[in-house]
């Protein structure tokens, strides 16, 4: 029995230490399991640490290079901004450095401005600019350059900004051929002698360079007329009267067609043909132009060189156009002669245009408001 009894207590001594074994080895198992998690769970936690090192100084120097960007691009906003505003002011004033009719500006402060003072003439222009504000409702003026093409830009403009078409006789002929037929059909051959403002006897060149202002004349006029839009016409004529090249061009080619004219009349009245215009019996019976080329010589050519058109030929001007121009001769305040129209007789259904002078010789332009 106590063998038997022996036996089992070494068996469950057996037992158990067997089991202690495999507790202890499960345990042993568990432990290192849990630190195998420990450790790949800790070293996963480097890694992300350093990954993100990594990305946090990658996505420092992005965002450090996206506000360096910012910054110049702000930079560069700032200076375009300032060299576009610089260019348009630029632009600005050439255009109205260049412009040779002004923006309109107000009648009575331009006189305050021009006539200071308490002299007579000064009293006296004030109340002819006072008279016009209130009884003609002169309300505004374009100020005209003074040069001695004056008076024919001042007609020209208001021509072209009221878009008023050629005069009849225009239509039915070509315009761009009265050179040549003025050289080679009526035999005028001292029309190598033309000046053209200051620039004098350009000879044989005269005949291209006379076509040349015809076609300026004729191209312009025809694109200007042919705008209905008030506003764009007025800008085309900014742009055409800023541009003192064409200008001059324009202003020589109304000067020949008034050459054109006055030749036609001569031949009319040698030939005893239809009647004439009054005005050109009073240009004839000047000593200065009592022929085509004397009145070519003595008047047209120092036309924009030297002197200005005079009151027959500003009547011949009208004529030619088919424009009556009245004039308010401010130094004439107070008499008849205060309001002219050039040419003194005219068709009912001819435009009118407006001007004011101060002395005969330079022209403005005069806005009526009602």
């Amino acid at each position: 029995m106590q063998r038997r009894h022996d036996r089992e207590a070494s068996k469950n001594r057996d037992k158990f230490t067997e089991q202690e074994k495999q507790s202890r080895i499960n345990h042993s198992k568990r432990s290192v399991g849990k630190h195998e998690v420990r450790s790949w769970t800790t070293a996963t936690k480097q890694s992300l640490c350093l990954m993100w090192q990594k990305v946090k100084v990658q996505l420092m120097l992005s965002m450090s290079f996206l506000v360096t960007i910012f910054w110049y691009c702000r930079r560069l906003y700032s200076f375009l901004a300032q060299l576009l505003k610089w260019w348009s002011n630029y632009l600005q004033r050439k255009l109205i450095r260049n412009l040779s009719v002004l923006t309109e500006v107000d009648l009575l402060g331009y006189s305050a401005r021009e006539w200071k003072g308490e002299t007579k003439q000064a009293k006296h222009m004030k109340e002819a600019y006072e008279e016009l504000f209130w009884s003609y409702h002169t309300k505004y003026l374009r100020q005209v350059r003074r040069d001695n093409y004056c008076v024919l830009r001042a007609v020209l403009f208001q021509i072209f900004s009221q878009g008023i078409p050629f005069p009849s006789w225009m239509k039915e002929r070509d315009i761009l051929k009265l050179p040549e037929k003025l050289l080679y059909s009526q035999g005028c051959n001292w029309i190598q002698q033309y000046s053209f403002g200051p620039e004098r006897y350009m000879g044989p060149n005269a005949f291209g360079k006379l076509r040349r202002c015809m076609e300026t004349l004729k191209t312009n006029w025809t694109e200007i007329s042919a705008t209905k839009d008030h506003e764009e016409r007025g800008n085309m004529c900014n742009t055409l009267f800023s541009d003192e090249s064409k200008e001059h061009k324009l202003y020589e080619a109304i000067k020949f067609i008034m050459l054109y004219e006055v030749v036609e009349a001569y031949e009319q009245i040698k030939n005893r043909e239809e009647p004439i215009h009054n005005l050109f019996s009073l240009l004839f019976a000047r000593d200065s132009s009592s022929d085509p080329l004397s009145f070519m010589m003595n008047h047209l050519n120092s036309i924009g060189d030297s002197i200005c058109l005079d009151q027959v030929e500003l009547s011949l001007l009208g004529y030619l156009l088919e424009v009556k121009i009245r004039v308010y001769r401010l130094h004439r305040f107070n008499t008849e002669e205060f309001q002219v129209n050039y040419p003194d007789e005219y068709r009912r259904e001819w435009n009118e245009i407006s001007l004011l002078t101060e002395d005969d010789r330079y022209y403005h332009i005069p806005l009526f408001r009602t």
